[in-house]
């Protein structure tokens, strides 16, 4: 009896095998791909701070090159306006902020009392000159009383002598030699007495007959008094002392009383502009005079100006003040100061500067830190 091969049916641990082994497969085929990706992301980890290390040291040893800072104004000449004389304000010509030449007049003062003033003074000179034409009179007739003198006592000489020889030749008498002696010696006083005014009349005149009239001392004195009061005249009218914007002037009423020196109003002169900027102590040492200086006004964001170093100031900006900073105390806390630099403007603005305005300034130094370092 032949028996039939039984069917062989997969069993159970065949069906579990294959779960078993799935897994293990699974984590050797996953295992590289995550140690992989480890490794970039400790690559990223450690990259990135290394990256921003290269890159701030490269920033700082290539920075240094430009000190700025944005405590800087700009600055224009300010001129005061005040009158040379004293007066009632008859006059007001111009109005506030209005841009005038040099030499435009600004306001008339009264000029009545100082027309009479110049008037007297020309009067004096006129005195002045008539007495020195009268003092030339007196030396022509002292000049020629000493002539007359001379001559009377020449005349005095001869009679004398021709009385001595009538003396003595038996002829002529004691008395008439006597009286002939008397007669020249008064002639000869009175050419002493003639010489005296001559002289006299000379020093009136300096000492120089021939002199100009209007070089002797009280002629002089005379002209400098009309100029001072024709200067006095003149200074009624006050003028722009030179091109610019009036400002404060509109306090300026007619019949206001002013004193000579008081200021009434300011010129600006927008023409002439420079920068004032105020480094720290700390940041002056590779600045020098003529260095390139980039100038951003805060009023024009879209304009830039060039300019240069020109000047430092003399002291820091505290000991200007009117209470300089003391710090002899036990509180004392340092404070770092700040320098005045004067930078010129070396082109004209498209838009115009006013005195005051914020800027940031901008010095080129030339170099860096790394330059520095070499």
């Amino acid at each position: 009896m032949n028996a039939k091969p039984a069917k062989m049916q997969p069993g159970p641990s065949l069906k579990a095998a294959t779960p078993d082994t799935a897994p293990d497969t699974a984590n050797e085929s996953a295992a590289p791909g995550s140690r992989r990706r480890n490794g970039r992301r400790r690559l990223l980890m450690l990259a990135l701070p290394l990256a921003l290390a290269i890159g701030g040291g490269a920033w700082w040893l290539l920075g240094g090159r430009y000190v700025s800072t944005d405590n800087a104004y700009v600055h224009q000449r300010m001129v005061s306006v005040s009158p040379d004389v004293s007066g009632r304000i008859t006059e007001v010509l111009v109005g506030e902020n209005q841009h005038v030449e040099a030499g435009t007049p600004l306001f008339r003062l009264d000029a009545s009392g100082y027309q009479i003033a110049l008037d007297s003074a020309e009067a004096q000179l006129a005195a002045a000159r008539l007495a020195v034409a009268q003092q030339r009179a007196a030396y022509a007739t002292a000049a020629a009383q000493l002539e007359s003198a001379r001559s009377i006592r020449d005349v005095q000489q001869r009679e004398l002598e021709r009385q001595k020889e009538l003396t003595n030749r038996g002829v002529g008498s004691q008395s008439a030699l006597d009286q002939a002696t008397i007669t020249a010696s008064s002639a000869s006083n009175a050419v002493v007495v003639a010489q005296r005014q001559l002289d006299a009349a000379a020093a009136a005149l300096g000492g120089d007959p021939e002199a100009e009239t209007d070089s002797l001392p009280s002629v002089q004195a005379a002209i400098s008094a009309r100029d001072a009061a024709a200067r006095d005249l003149d200074h009624t009218e006050i003028r722009a002392a030179t091109e610019g914007t009036v400002s404060q002037i509109e306090s300026l009423n007619v019949g206001q009383f002013v004193a000579a020196g008081t200021s009434v109003a300011t010129l600006v002169d927008n023409a002439d502009s420079w920068i004032e900027a105020n480094f720290k102590e700390t940041q002056l040492d590779d600045l020098e005079p003529g260095q390139p200086v980039g100038i951003e006004v805060d009023a024009y964001p879209d304009m830039e100006l060039h300019g240069s170093v020109e000047s430092f100031g003399s002291a820091t900006g505290s000991q200007f003040s009117l209470i300089p900073a003391q710090n002899a105390t036990g509180n004392w806390v340092k404070v770092v100061q700040r320098v005045p630099v004067r930078i010129g403007i070396e082109e004209d603005a498209r838009r115009p500067l006013r005195d005051g305005m914020s800027v940031h300034v901008s010095v080129d130094t030339g170099h860096n830190r790394l330059d520095e370092m070499r």
